[in-house]
């Protein structure tokens, strides 16, 4: 195969597997509001552990449902955590003109009492 041609084909598969990983996000709620977003998360613990089991019995490996860790458990809402990252944002963009003042002023001060 032609050295471009490959390098083509490779760049192809990769968009269309990058591709179908955000439809399956978009499909699953993972892209939409953080309430989505986390019942995609409730399922997904809910559907894991049963899921690796059924590999792990498909393939022969012998493996026992102690020697599984457990599904990671939180215990926090990612909707509230989101509201409070943009209300953080949103507070420090609305001060950062009057500190952005402030900041000036002092660093004049600064510099007027270097140079006496």
């Amino acid at each position: 195969l032609d050295c471009c041609a490959f390098n083509s084909f490779r760049f192809l598969i990769k968009g269309g597997l990058a591709g179908a990983a955000v439809y399956v996000a978009y499909d699953q709620g993972l892209l939409g509001s953080g309430t989505e977003g986390a019942e995609a998360l409730r399922k997904a613990q809910e559907t894991l552990p049963p899921a690796i089991q059924e590999w792990t019995d498909y393939l022969g490996w012998e493996v026992r449902a102690a020697q599984l860790p457990p599904a990671p458990k939180f215990e926090f809402s990612i909707s509230k955590s989101w509201n409070k990252g943009v209300h953080t944002v949103m507070s420090a963009l609305s001060v950062a003109p009057s500190r952005a003042c402030e900041y000036t002023v002092e660093g004049w001060k600064y510099m007027k009492d270097l140079v006496k």
